[in-house]
This record gives structure tokens, C-alpha cells and sequence, in this order.
């Protein structure tokens, strides 16, 4: 298993679903994210959400993998 796999390419119009080990990075999670699935936007996949707030809820753990989280990303 990679440390970051896109999990659902589209939740709404502006966010995607990773799944990652718990010490991914925002740059590791983006870099799959862009790379993967590109957003078709200017700025890409720029926002990991790691806590509740303006952009979403906060990673949730993985039901499979207890050393993974499941991240919400935005562009």
C-alpha cells in the first residue's frame, strides 16, 4: 500500500478523498492528489483539510487501517 491513495476523485465540485498514513505531509498527500487526479483548476489541489473548519470536516480514521486517516482535499 502507498503512503497516500485517492480514494474517491470527487466529493462535491471541489474536494477529493485520500487515504494516507498518519504522518503524510500536505506536500505528500498534494503531490499524489495533483498528479493522480488533477482538479482542472488553476491552483490545483492546494488545501489538505486537517481539522474541522470553513473548508470541511477534519480527517476521519480508516476503518481498515488504524495507522491511516482519511483526508478531505480542496482546490
Amino acid at each position: 500500500m502507498k503512503k497516500v491513495e485517492v480514494t474517491n476523485k470527487l466529493l462535491g465540485i471541489c474536494h477529493m478523498q485520500v487515504c494516507a498514513e498518519k504522518d503524510a505531509s500536505d506536500e505528500d498527500i498534494l503531490l499524489v492528489c495533483n498528479s493522480e487526479n488533477p482538479s482542472g483548476t488553476t491552483n490545483g489541489w492546494s488545501v489538505v483539510i486537517r481539522a474541522s473548519g470553513k473548508y470541511g470536516p477534519g480527517p476521519v480514521q480508516c476503518s481498515d487501517h488504524k495507522n491511516r486517516l482519511h483526508f478531505l482535499v480542496a482546490c
